[in-house]
This record gives C-alpha cells, structure tokens and sequence, in this order.
C-alpha cells in the first residue's frame, strides 16, 4: 500500500500518495518509462464533483509549453480549461475517458488518469511542497466557493 499525505478541505480528507510529484494546477504527475502520467488530484475532483465531460483540443505527439491550453473539462461545480503542467510532447490521451469521463470521480489515481508526456518535471513539486501550496490557496478558495454557493 501506497504511503499518502492528507489534506483537510473543511471536514473532507484529501489524499495524496507520496509516490507521485504534483503540478500547481492540481495535478499529480507519475514517472514511468521516459513519460509523465497525469491526472487530477483529490483536491481538484473534490472542488469539481461529477465530472461528466472532458474534451481535448491537442493530439498525440503535440509539443506544448507549460500552461498551454490543452482542453477542458465540465463538471457538476465548474467548468475549466486544462493546461499542460510541463514543457514538453503530449504523447497519449487517456481515449476510455472520452466515453466515461466519470471514471476520474471514483478512481482518479488509477484508471482516471488524464494524458501522458514527455519532458522534464523539474517544475513539479514534491507532495509536501504540494500540501504547502495547498495551504497557501486554501482560504482563497474556500472564499471563492462560498461567493459562488451566494450567487
């Protein structure tokens, strides 16, 4: 079993495994043979909820800088356009997501992985810098959630 840290977002524990790196825009990033898999993270599939549509707008064996826009994502909370976490190529999408994008809700460190890259990752963070960050949005979005629940 996979070593995790937690977060609490109100009374909600999100879980990150500590075998993973993560990216700012609340993704974890797996290393594997010369390649990045990505997906969301508990913290992001708890503030989208239900995720039900997911579209790319780059194919496989794109070059994308950092912060690209690679596609979006609708869900019962939000709806949000994606971007690459890394410098690098785009190398696989996640196709089975396409049909049943509500895999990411029940198995987002697993079968709910989102695309896979090429490049360097020295821009992602380890799941203690991560949790850090955490902290530091926290009360931002803990703000903004509530100014949405009022509108």
């Amino acid at each position: 079993m996979t070593e995790e840290r937690v977060f609490m977002m109100g009374e909600f524990a999100a879980r990150f495994p500590t075998d993973r790196r993560y990216g700012r825009n609340h993704m974890w990033a797996r290393q594997g043979d010369r390649r990045w898999r990505f997906g969301f993270t508990a913290y992001a599939v708890r503030l989208l909820q239900d995720v039900y549509f997911l579209d790319w707008s780059v194919i496989p064996g794109t070059a994308v800088e950092e912060r690209d826009e690679i596609g979006s994502i609708e869900s019962k909370k939000a709806e949000s356009d994606l971007y690459a976490p890394l410098s690098g190529e785009l190398i696989c999408l996640n196709e089975q997501l396409l049909q049943d994008p509500s895999t990411i809700n029940v198995d987002k460190y697993g079968a709910g992985w989102l695309f896979e890259m090429v490049g360097p990752g020295d821009n992602l963070l380890t799941v203690d810098e991560y949790l850090e960050h955490l902290e530091a949005v926290w009360e931002v979005t803990q703000r903004t959630i509530k100014g949405q629940l009022n509108q």
